[in-house]
């Protein structure tokens, strides 16, 4: 198996990069199953206290592999994908060990709730964002878990229907991510040798505080968001979007 998610140890941090670049590291079921057992070498490790989130490329993470569509059956497929995403945001949601994001690339769609469930985000000049799932047909209805709390209520009212793009300086002031910076690399250097001062025990139970109020809403909501993510998934307006997408044209919606 091809590795798409690269793991490497430096002292008391983990590095977990996305190596996907050919498909701009959308989320596959291969590269999410890879992001797991990365979140559980870290989480085994007594000497990791932190985990940075990182990539190759000049993307992020694009989101759902739509192109991994082809040749299943529309339903199934729709339901696995919606309880991967739910029970990726989960895992890093509840993870004992607080995760930073480090971006200087492109994020979309699903790899918005990447950002929102990581505790700490630094992005870059070159990073832009963007919510485009409504532009397909479907809704960024999983994702919202972990975006909703953090984003403010005006600026997801404009991002999840606009699918406007949006830069760092942006996406700072509406909640989505911590810290805009002209250099990802020495800032997150800062805030993981910061954290690398803190306890194992001290860590996860802090970390444990500001993540309570979201686990909370994310188990209430999950399962209805997941049916909804599906249904929506399958419809005839979101295959339309997505063949639209695969070919590059405008879609033809029906009246």
């Amino acid at each position: 198996m091809d590795e798409l998610v690269r793991y490497a140890v430096e002292g008391p941090v983990a590095r977990l990069t996305l190596d996907s670049p050919h498909n701009r590291n959308a989320l596959s079921t291969a590269l999410v199953e890879q992001l797991h057992q990365r979140f559980t070498e870290a989480a085994g490790n007594p000497a990791v206290r932190v985990v940075v989130l990182g990539h190759t490329g000049s993307t992020f993470c694009a989101g759902a592999d739509l192109a991994e569509a082809a040749g299943r059956d529309p339903g199934e497929l729709a339901v696995d994908r919606a309880r991967e995403m739910t029970r990726l945001l989960r895992r890093i949601l509840e993870l004992p060990l607080p995760v930073i994001g480090a971006i200087d690339g492109h994020v979309r769609a699903g790899g918005l709730g990447l950002v929102g469930a990581c505790d700490i985000v630094v992005a870059g000049p070159t990073s832009t964002f963007a919510l485009t799932e409504a532009r397909i047909g479907v809704a960024p209805s999983i994702i919202s878990l972990t975006l909703l709390p953090k984003m403010t209520a005006r600026a997801a009212g404009r991002y999840f229907v606009t699918g406007e793009r949006f830069g760092a300086a942006e996406a700072a002031a509406c909640g989505l991510i911590t810290l805009a910076a002209d250099d990802v690399a020495a800032a997150v250097a800062e805030l993981a040798a910061a954290i690398g001062a803190g306890s194992p025990q001290g860590l996860a139970t802090s970390k444990a505080l500001t993540t309570a109020p979201i686990l909370e809403s994310f188990d209430r909501h999950a399962e209805s968001l997941t049916r909804q993510s599906a249904e929506l998934f399958v419809s005839e307006e979101a295959r339309e979007g997505m063949l639209a997408f695969l070919e590059k044209r405008p879609p033809r919606w029906r009246a």
